[in-house]
């Protein structure tokens, strides 16, 4: 399985036992700081609201879980925060402070933007233009529980539009299963390499640069190239080999 890009590069698809792989050496072999790959896809991520928006003044929320992929969310909801964009952040339970995550919502706290209560969760869904989903990533086992499972469930009642951080929510970044409720995004931004389970998922897919050097790829014997050129994120295709 692969995915291309525009000028046809070929971009290799990984499990999520690789990707941990990935992260591992960035961050102890080459020093690369989780706080600037989560910047960097919050970034990204903001970028890709901003593309789907059809309308000023639209309202998004924003639900995040406590590990890497909701500290991109936040870091997202301060960027459009920045841009005067109305921005309600849910998280599932509060971030470890000490962790990325944790650090991120200290920042949104400190400029005013504290996360919804429980109560308000349902209404700030059912309010907003888009959804953005970065609840559980790549690391998921089994199926989407408690808190997750339920904002997954109310997005899918109101119907609302959804933007997917890596991987949607629920879904096996593997295999592409889901064995309980799981987001159906319209588009997923996939951070550094997209994950094998996206080759059947539905929407548009977009791939960004996280700032992760190809040299770290090499050490785990995976062909890489940089797509990126003089983009930090751009649109892929998931390809079969006959």
């Amino acid at each position: 399985m692969r995915f291309t890009v525009d000028d046809g590069t070929v971009v290799p698809a990984v499990s999520a036992e690789q990707m941990r792989e990935v992260d591992r050496i960035a961050v102890e072999e080459f020093g690369l700081g989780i706080l600037q790959m989560m910047e960097n896809a919050g970034r990204s991520l903001a970028e890709n609201v901003l593309a789907l928006l059809t309308r000023d003044h639209a309202r998004i929320v924003i639900l995040a879980g406590t590990g890497g992929n909701g500290g991109g969310g936040l870091c997202c909801a301060r960027h459009l925060h920045n841009r005067g964009w109305a921005v309600d952040v849910a998280v599932t339970r509060p971030p470890d402070p000490a962790g990325a995550a944790g650090r991120q919502l200290q920042v949104l706290e400190a400029a005013g933007l504290s996360p919804l209560g429980p109560e308000e969760v349902p209404l700030a869904i059912q309010g907003a233009e888009l959804v953005v989903d970065a609840l559980i990533g790549y690391g998921l086992t089994g199926s989407a529980r408690g808190i997750a499972a339920r904002w997954i469930e109310l997005t899918h009642e109101h119907e609302k539009r959804v933007l997917s951080l890596d991987v949607p929510s629920g879904l096996d970044a593997t295999t592409g299963r889901h064995l309980g409720p799981m987001m159906r995004p319209e588009r997923t931004l996939t951070l550094a390499l997209p994950k094998t389970g996206l080759m059947g998922v539905g929407g548009a897919l977009f791939l960004a640069d996280i700032g992760i050097p190809p040299e770290v790829y090499a050490r785990l014997g995976i062909a890489y190239r940089s797509p990126f050129a003089e983009r930090y994120w751009l649109p892929i295709t998931a390809e079969k080999d006959e």
